[in-house]
């Protein structure tokens, strides 16, 4: 969740009129312009520098709790639907329903965001979410869920998350405000790994004693601890950001204002491919668990448990760096299709293990350095559209790609599904560099002479940088 002062209200360093990305500082062919001089790089912050801001710290105490209780509702709802269907494909059908909504109307959610007070609406919409735990919660223990209740509380859910994703997104600017933003980015990521790491332990252990249902009560109680924290904040040290009046081309603009901007759009197309087809682990990991190494939700809990693990990792070195790199999201993008075919020809056990941790790493890292960077890029005014915009394509492509996937490693077997969904992120990642680096008038350097930098990206003339070398970096 997430709010903001004056320095909000200014136009982001980022901003379209006055900064072109590294990565991609042309949108017409031609020599790349000369680049200026920058300022100094930016100091070093601790990892924990954003925890020192009250309304910050009560929101991560409220979504630590809530946070855990998601990812036992997530364990629990994957593992029935399993138990209820014996099915792969239903598995993918229901977390594709959960964001169907994402991809439908995401980009409203952002207009909503941009419109109204985000306090307000995160107040709404961790309510509703808080309600649909109960709801399941009270058809499982009653012993009259079926598979299309599940289905249907997956879809409500996706319904209220158009809302929350935008609001949460854009609210972290108004709590810690932008010299703080990188760091909290990252520690919302670190905080719903954290989670991750307990919730999963929790939910197999109440599956295996209890059933579902409990995990699915523990989830919609979790939520009061948000909805306090929203509460007891002090509405005058959020940072203000002047609310978009009402007017039509809204959504327009917001599209007319990410297509214009390369170091916007390209992290964004790439993010969607990997969220539609390489993010799709609850099909995959269910269906390793149960049809190639014949366990039950303990071992499915542990999978998600050490991917988890990998993904604090990453999230906790993410908040110590000083800046967000475009040349980081893409290279991590291709190390991450490489893991996930690494990890579906794994030869045993512990080895498809172990790759969770090092997916979960790469995996967070792409996540949070696509969006810290991007909201960095952007106006405080179009925030919530083109975080919105970002969102729906991260996880409103899950409804593409999950039927799909399900459908491959239902038909072709687990480690072929899995496989897939790799080499699409590879494929991907390796496009759009490409891509950026001639958008960008670039070329790859490589040199394997001892003491130099061996790969690097230069300008395609040299005579119009004399450094001969320039980052992939989004100015921020």
């Amino acid at each position: 969740m997430s709010t903001g002062s004056g320095a909000d209200s200014a136009p982001a360093p980022n901003s379209h009129d006055d900064t072109v990305s590294d990565d991609a500082t042309a949108t017409s062919p031609g020599p790349a312009p000369a680049v200026a001089a920058g300022p100094a790089a930016t100091p070093r912050k601790g990892t924990f520098s954003s925890l020192r801001i009250r309304n910050y710290r009560l929101f991560a105490t409220g979504q630590m709790v809530s946070n855990t209780g998601t990812w036992m509702q997530r364990i629990a709802q994957d593992w029935l639907v399993l138990s209820l269907t014996g099915s792969s494909t239903a598995v993918g059908i229901t977390t594709a329903l959960q964001f169907l909504p994402m991809l439908l109307f995401g980009l409203y959610g952002g207009v909503i965001a941009d419109r109204f007070a985000k306090r307000k609406l995160l107040l709404f919409t961790q309510s509703a979410m808080g309600v649909t735990g109960l709801a399941l919660a009270a058809l499982t223990l009653s012993g009259q869920v079926q598979v299309w209740h599940v289905y249907l509380v997956a879809f409500v859910l996706g319904l209220v998350t158009v809302l929350d994703n935008p609001a949460r997104q854009a609210f972290v600017s108004e709590m810690v405000g932008q010299d703080e933003l990188r760091n909290a980015v990252s520690l919302n990521s670190a905080n719903f790994q954290s989670a991750r790491l307990i919730g999963p332990a929790v939910a197999g252990v109440l599956i295996t004693a209890f059933g579902s249902g409990w995990a699915f009560l523990l989830n919609g109680l979790s939520f009061i601890a948000p909805l306090t924290g929203l509460l007891m904040m002090r509405t005058a040290e959020l940072h203000k950001v002047d609310r978009v009046p009402r007017s039509k081309g809204q959504l327009r603009e917001g599209l007319r204002y990410v297509s214009g901007r390369p170091d916007l759009i390209w992290p964004i197309v790439l993010v969607g491919f990997i969220g539609t087809f390489g993010f799709n682990f609850p099909i995959w990991l269910t269906a390793f668990v149960h049809h190639v190494y014949h366990q039950g939700a303990g071992t499915y809990s542990l999978f998600n448990g050490l991917m988890a693990a990998g993904s604090l990792i990453g999230a906790l070195l993410a908040a110590r760096r000083a800046s967000s790199r475009l040349r980081l999201v893409v290279g991590a993008a291709m190390l991450f299709g490489v893991l996930e075919i690494a990890a579906a020809l794994a030869p045993s056990f512990w080895i498809f293990a172990m790759l969770l941790v090092l997916i979960g790493t790469v995996g967070l890292t792409i996540n949070v350095t696509a969006n810290s960077s991007i909201q960095m890029a952007t106006d405080p005014a179009m925030r919530g559209r083109v975080m919105s915009l970002f969102m729906m394509v991260f996880v409103g492509g899950t409804p593409l790609g999950a039927p799909l996937v399900g459908w491959i490693t239902d038909t072709f077997g687990p480690r072929i599904g899995f496989m897939a969904g790799g080499a699409v992120s590879l494929a991907a990642a390796v496009l759009i560099g490409l891509i950026l680096a001639r958008v960008g008038g670039l070329r790859l350097k490589i040199d394997l002479r001892r003491g130099r930098r061996h790969l690097a990206f230069v300008p395609r003339d040299p005579a119009t940088e004399p450094s001969g070398e320039r980052d992939l970096t989004p100015a921020a």
